[in-house]
């Protein structure tokens, strides 16, 4: 990791291994600003609900296995992993059958902060046996299921075949494997100079994020086909967009192609930073279309479609005083910095950092209310059965 003022190119081959959400427990780690994420996850159950009705219940006498793709290190995964569990006892119980034992895999990257996450996790109830809906909401506090990570990434292979029930992934998709080449590439015609994300880009630069989103999203569903259990379901969250344009990326491009962006040409106007490490530096998100989707999934063919929308999710910025021009600064500089800041520090220096989020902070102060109004993020929901 770099320190102070020194400069680090993340390249592709580096990028697995040092992605993640920030992580610790600090003012701009994921776990103090993922709230709006719980908030639209929350706002989603509904559908999660419909898509673990169609799961298929296999003999009690075989574990239930979970897991929960693009994990993070806060306390949403725990309580979506909750709710799968709790949910699939109602459906056994309901058509006459004890429960099974239940098995939850949180699994990201390695770079992941598994430590933060496993230190929130409950304890076990009553040693793993929850034999019925009253004794698994009698333990309150407590998990009734068993748990493990799995760090990896999910664009490759990381269960055995055929052993997964459920596989749940939000607000990870949308993250790319790796920036295009041809997007690094000074020679080419999709270099994205000038930009540090995809937003406002030229149409070359907008189909090699959408190619690579494409050829990711085809490689998630080609190692889930093999890997989960006949009759079961999987749901995915990721970042949305409702335009056919792919470089207008919707309310990502309003997060990392406006106020972020603009910070990042002050440091090159302050000559704290040259205009190629500026270029240098790209974030891998791409918020997908419906229709860009929906395609990588026909082509694959494994997995029948349930559900296929963009639901509005709602502002990222989570504020307790709206009026409050600073807080609102606040919370945008650290929504930016829980997701991108590992990135950043890679890239720049942590010293430099500082400064650029600071850039940030002080540009959103200034636009507080346009940032409340005009900051939406739509997302696409898949549930997808495998027959």
């Amino acid at each position: 990791m770099a320190s102070k003022g020194d400069n680090v190119v993340v390249s592709n081959m580096k990028l697995e291994k040092l992605l993640c959400m920030k992580g610790g427990n600090g003012e701009g780690s994921y776990a103090n600003n993922s709230q709006a994420q719980a908030l639209h996850a929350r706002s989603m159950l509904h559908l999660l609900e419909e898509a673990l009705d169609r799961v298929h219940l296999n003999s009690p006498e075989l574990p239930f296995v979970v897991v929960d793709l693009g994990c993070s290190c806060g306390n949403n995964t725990l309580y979506i992993i909750d709710v799968i569990v709790k949910h699939m006892i109602k459906r056994y119980e309901s058509s006459g059958h004890e429960p099974p034992e239940f098995s939850a895999f949180f699994s990201d990257l390695p770079s992941n902060d598994f430590n933060t996450l496993f230190q929130l996790l409950p304890p076990l109830a009553n040693n793993g046996g929850i034999s019925s809906m009253e004794e698994c909401l009698a333990s309150n506090g407590h998990r009734s299921y068993f748990a493990a990570g799995v760090p990896g990434s999910f664009y490759r292979r990381l269960f055995p075949a055929r052993s997964i029930d459920v596989f749940h992934s939000a607000f990870s998709l949308h993250w790319l494997s790796q920036m295009p080449e041809a997007v690094l590439d000074r020679r080419s015609k999709a270099y994205n100079k000038g930009r540090v994300f995809i937003h406002g880009a030229n149409e070359s630069t907008a189909n090699a994020y959408k190619k690579q989103f494409q050829t990711d999203l085809a490689g998630f569903l080609r190692a889930r086909s093999i890997e989960m259990k006949r009759g079961g379901s999987m749901f995915l969250v990721c970042l949305g967009r409702t335009s056919v344009d792919p470089s207008d990326q919707g309310g990502a491009g309003l997060l990392f192609g406006t106020h972020f962006q603009d910070a990042w040409d002050d440091l090159v106007q302050e000559g704290l930073i040259c205009n190629e490490k500026r270029d240098s530096f790209n974030i891998p998100v791409y918020a997908s279309s419906l229709q860009d989707f929906k395609e990588v999934v026909e082509a694959d063919g494994s997995f029948t479609i349930n559900k296929l929308e963009v639901f509005k999710g709602g502002s990222p910025l989570v504020v307790s005083r709206p009026d409050d021009a600073t807080e609102v600064g606040r919370a945008l500089a650290n929504s930016c910095r829980s997701v991108s800041g590992v990135l950043v520090d890679a890239h720049i220096g942590d010293k430099l950092s500082d400064e650029l989020f600071l850039r940030v902070e002080r540009r959103g102060t200034r636009n507080s209310k346009e940032l409340l109004e005009k900051l939406q993020f739509f997302h696409i929901v898949a549930s997808l059965s495998f027959a």
